[in-house]
């Protein structure tokens, strides 16, 4: 779990950079760095999995887990539905998938160290 975490953290600030090119108005982020934070992102996802099958894993981490889910299939809808296509990413989309993983990183975190 701990290293999920940690993945999950640096897919994060991927995530946080991406939002910030969206934001100052770059309509998509470099086909490289979507691709890389999804690769990062998939990476702790399985890696959580993993640990919730095999050792278990605590309520506020199962959470997470399904917010984890959910922003991931909002991450493929990003890139599958808007990127791919060369369209401009919709900001409310950009931050409703980046808010959501920001929280379930949170819940994460205090899941794993937070006692």
């Amino acid at each position: 779990m701990e290293t999920a975490t940690i993945v999950l953290t640096i897919a994060a600030l991927g995530g946080l950079g991406m939002t910030t090119m969206r934001l100052f108005g770059i309509p998509r982020p470099p086909t490289w760095v979507a691709l890389g934070h999804g690769a990062i992102a998939v990476t702790g996802l399985v890696l959580l999995i993993y640990a919730a099958a095999t050792t278990g894993i605590p309520p506020m981490a199962q959470f997470a887990l399904g917010m984890f889910v959910l922003a991931a299939a909002g991450g493929v809808t990003l890139f599958l539905g808007f990127h791919l296509r060369e369209k401009v990413l919709p900001i409310p989309l950009v931050l409703g998938h980046g808010l959501l993983a920001l929280t379930a990183v949170i819940l994460l975190v205090i899941a794993t160290w937070g006692s």
